[in-house]
C-alpha cells in the first residue's frame, strides 16, 4: 500500500510539472500556429487556389521536419543533456564549456563572446515575441468583423502595457493558472485541427520530407523567403533548454512528445486541410479553422496564451540579466526578488522599461503581425546556432560522445541552423535590423564591461600590497587594536584591501578581528551551504573568507555572515563593521571610446553595499582612484 501511494504521489508530481512546463516553457512555440503557416504560404508567392494547395503541402512538410529536427532531435534529445547541475540555457552552456578550459586557453575569449552574443540575441527576441504574439491574437477580431481592424493596434498596446505593468508584482500568483490555461490551449489547438483533418486526410502526404524538398526545388526563387518564414514555427524551441532547471528534463520532454508536439502538428495540418478546401481562408487560417460558435472563446483563449507566452519571455530576460550580473558580463543592477520561495522569480525595473519601450515601438511601427514577421527570426536563429556550436564542443570533447557518430550529426544540425540564419538575414532591411541592432548594442556593452573589468582588476593588483607583506609589517609595527570585527570586502584574497590601508593610514587603528571577505561566482547554478564558505586563519587575528554562490543565486552577505557565525566566530552582529571600497576609475587614454563607456557604466552601477545587501548602518564606504 505504501509503495502504491508513493507511486501515485510520484505520478501526480510529474503531472504537475508537465502542466507547469506548458505554462512557462511552451508559450512561445505554442502560439506560433497563430501566424506561422499563413506567413509562410504568403511568402511562397501563392496567389490562386492551385498555387495555395501546392504551397500548403510543401510548407507543411518543411514545418513538420523543422519541428522534428530542430526542436525534437536537437533540443529535446541532445542539447537538454548538456545540463549544468540541472540548469540549462546559454549561460549554463557557456559556464560548462569555460569550466573545462584552461585559464590560459585561447578558446576562453571566443566562448565568452559566444555566450554574450547568445544572451544579447535573446534580448532581441524578448522584444519581438510579445509584439507579434499579442498582435496576431488581437487580429482575430477581424474575423468577427472587418470594421474592428482599426482597433487592433490600440487593443494590442493596452494589453502589452498592462502586461508590463504587472511584472513588478512577480508571477507567483499568476503562474498558478498559466499551466492549466496552456493545457486548454494545446488541447484546443489539437481539437480544432483534428475536426478539419477528418474531411481531408490526404493532407498527411505532407509528412514525406521529399514533398518539402521538391517544393523548394520548384520555387528556388523564393526559397529564402520560405525558409525565413518556416523558422517562425520553431521559435521558442530554445526555451525547452533554457527553462530546464524549473521543471527538469523528464517533464519537459514528456510535455513536448506527448502533448505539445502532437497538438501543434494537428493544428498545422488542420489549417492546411482547411486551405485545401477553402483557399480564401488564407486571410487568417487559424481563426477560420475554429467553428463559428467557438470563435469568441478562441479569441479570448488566444489572448491569454499570447500574454502567457510574452510573460515567459520577459521573465526569461530578467533571469538572463541576473545571471549576466553574477557572471560579470554586465555591471551590477538592481534586482528585485518577487518570491520568498522561488529564487528564479525576479524583477529588473530597467530591463522591464527597456523592453516595454521596444515592444511599443514595434507595434506602432509594424502595425500587423504579418509585417512584424519580417523582423522575426534573426535573433532566434542566431541564438540557436550558438547553442549548437557550444553543445557540440561540450558533448563531443568534454563528455566524450562518439566523434564518428555525433560530429556529423552536429554538422547537419549546424548546417540547418546556418540555412535558417542565412535566410533570415535577408530580412535585415525589412525590419530585421532592429533585433540585430539591439543585440549588437548589448554585445558592445558586455565586451566593454568584460574588458574594462579585467583591466581594472589588473590595475588593482599592480598597485596593491600583498597580504603577506602587510602582515609582516604588523610584526614590527603593531597599530592600536579596537574591539569589534571588521569585514573588508575584497576582490582578491591575496592582497591587502585599499579600504583597510586607508582606514589604517587615517585612523591609525585596526579592529580586534579582521575578516577579508571575497565573493566568487561559481560556474554552477547553485552552491550548497556546506560548500559556500572557505575559511583560512592568518596571523594577527586576520581571517580570509571566500564566499561562493552560483550564477543563479542571490548574493547576500548577511546570510554568509550568519553561516560564518555559526561555524567559526561567535560574534554579535551589532559589533560588525563592513568596509567597502568605492573607487573612482579614470582612464589613461582619453580618446578610447570603449573605455569612456566602461567608466560611465562603472560610475552608474549599483553600489556594492546595495548589491550585497549590507545594512547601511553597518557599512563604511572608503573611496580612492584607480587609473586604467
Amino acid at each position: 500500500m505504501s509503495s502504491h501511494r508513493t507511486s501515485q504521489a510520484t505520478v501526480g508530481a510529474t503531472a504537475a510539472l508537465i502542466i507547469g512546463a506548458l505554462g512557462v516553457v511552451f508559450g512561445d512555440i505554442g502560439t506560433s500556429p497563430l501566424y506561422a503557416l499563413k506567413v509562410a504560404v504568403e511568402a511562397s508567392g501563392a496567389k490562386d487556389g492551385a498555387d495555395i494547395v501546392q504551397a500548403v503541402y510543401g510548407i507543411l512538410s518543411l514545418i513538420t521536419w523543422a519541428l522534428i529536427l530542430v526542436v525534437t532531435v536537437k533540443y529535446v534529445f541532445i542539447i537538454m543533456r548538456a545540463d549544468n547541475r540541472g540548469e540549462g540555457g546559454i549561460f549554463a552552456l557557456t559556464a560548462l564549456v569555460l569550466e573545462h578550459l584552461q585559464k590560459d586557453s585561447a578558446f576562453r575569449w571566443p566562448v565568452t563572446i559566444a555566450g554574450a552574443l547568445g544572451a544579447a540575441l535573446f534580448f532581441g527576441d524578448s522584444m519581438i515575441t510579445p509584439a507579434i504574439s499579442v498582435l496576431s491574437a488581437v487580429e482575430g477580431l477581424k474575423v468577427l468583423s472587418a470594421d474592428l481592424d482599426k482597433y487592433v493596434v490600440a487593443i494590442s498596446l493596452a494589453l502589452i502595457t498592462g502586461l508590463f505593468a504587472v511584472e513588478r508584482f512577480g508571477t507567483a500568483v499568476i503562474g498558478k493558472v498559466f499551466g492549466p490555461v496552456m493545457l486548454v490551449w494545446f488541447l484546443a489547438l489539437g481539437a480544432i485541427g483534428l475536426a478539419e483533418l477528418v474531411h481531408s486526410p490526404s493532407i498527411f502526404a505532407a509528412i514525406n520530407p521529399w514533398v518539402g524538398i521538391s517544393f523548394l526545388r520548384a520555387h528556388s526563387g523564393v526559397a529564402i523567403a520560405i525558409f525565413g518564414s518556416v523558422v517562425l514555427a520553431v521559435t521558442g524551441g530554445e526555451a525547452l533548454y533554457a527553462d530546464m532547471g524549473h521543471f527538469g528534463r523528464g517533464p519537459i520532454q514528456k510535455a513536448w512528445l506527448f502533448l505539445a508536439f502532437p497538438c501543434l502538428l494537428l493544428n498545422y495540418f488542420g489549417q492546411g486541410a482547411l486551405l485545401l478546401r477553402e483557399p480564401a481562408a488564407l486571410d487568417n487560417p487559424f481563426f477560420r479553422l475554429a467553428p463559428a460558435w467557438s470563435l469568441i472563446p478562441m479569441l479570448f483563449l488566444a489572448a491569454m496564451a499570447t500574454i502567457i507566452a510574452s510573460q515567459a519571455v520577459i521573465s526569461g530576460a530578467f533571469s538572463i540579466t541576473t545571471q549576466a550580473v553574477q557572471l560579470g558580463f554586465i555591471p551590477r543592477i538592481l534586482v528585485k526578488h518577487t518570491s520568498a520561495d522561488e529564487i528564479g522569480q525576479v524583477y529588473v525595473s530597467k530591463v522591464n522599461l527597456f523592453l516595454l519601450v521596444g515592444v511599443v515601438i514595434l507595434v506602432l511601427g509594424f502595425k500587423t503581425s504579418e509585417n512584424l514577421a519580417s523582423a522575426y527570426g534573426v535573433s532566434v536563429t542566431g541564438a540557436m546556432a550558438i547553442d549548437t556550436i557550444l553543445a557540440a564542443y561540450y558533448m563531443v570533447f568534454v563528455k566524450g560522445w562518439n566523434k564518428a557518430l555525433f560530429l556529423p550529426l552536429f554538422a547537419v544540425l549546424f548546417m540547418l541552423d546556418g540555412i535558417f540564419l542565412g535566410t533570415n538575414l535577408f530580412k535585415f532591411f525589412d525590419g530585421g535590423w532592429l533585433p540585430v541592432s539591439v543585440a549588437g548594442t548589448l554585445l558592445l556593452v558586455m565586451i566593454c564591461w568584460i574588458t574594462g573589468r579585467q583591466r581594472l582588476l589588473t590595475a588593482r593588483w599592480a598597485s596593491s600590497v600583498p597580504l603577506e607583506q602587510f602582515l609582516q609589517s604588523l610584526d614590527t609595527s603593531a597599530p592600536h587594536r579596537v574591539s569589534g570585527t571588521a569585514i573588508f570586502m575584497v576582490p582578491h584574497n591575496h592582497i591587502a584591501p585599499v579600504s583597510l590601508l586607508h582606514n589604517l593610514k587615517h585612523n591609525q587603528v585596526l579592529h580586534e578581528r579582521v575578516v577579508l571577505m571575497n565573493v566568487e561566482t561559481a560556474n554552477v547554478p547553485f552552491v550548497p551551504d556546506e560548500e559556500r564558505l572557505t575559511i583560512t586563519h592568518l596571523r594577527h587575528n586576520f581571517h580570509s573568507v571566500c564566499v561562493r554562490h552560483g550564477y543563479m543565486e542571490e548574493p547576500n552577505i548577511m546570510r554568509a555572515v550568519a553561516l560564518l557565525r555559526a561555524r567559526e566566530f561567535h560574534f554579535s552582529l551589532m559589533e560588525i563593521s563592513f568596509f567597502v571600497g568605492k573607487e573612482r576609475v579614470v582612464s589613461k587614454s582619453a580618446s578610447a571610446l570603449w573605455m569612456a563607456l566602461f567608466i560611465y557604466l562603472h560610475r552608474t552601477m549599483q553600489s556594492a553595499t546595495e548589491y550585497f545587501k549590507i545594512p547601511y548602518d553597518h557599512a563604511i564606504e572608503i573611496g580612492g582612484h584607480v587609473e586604467i
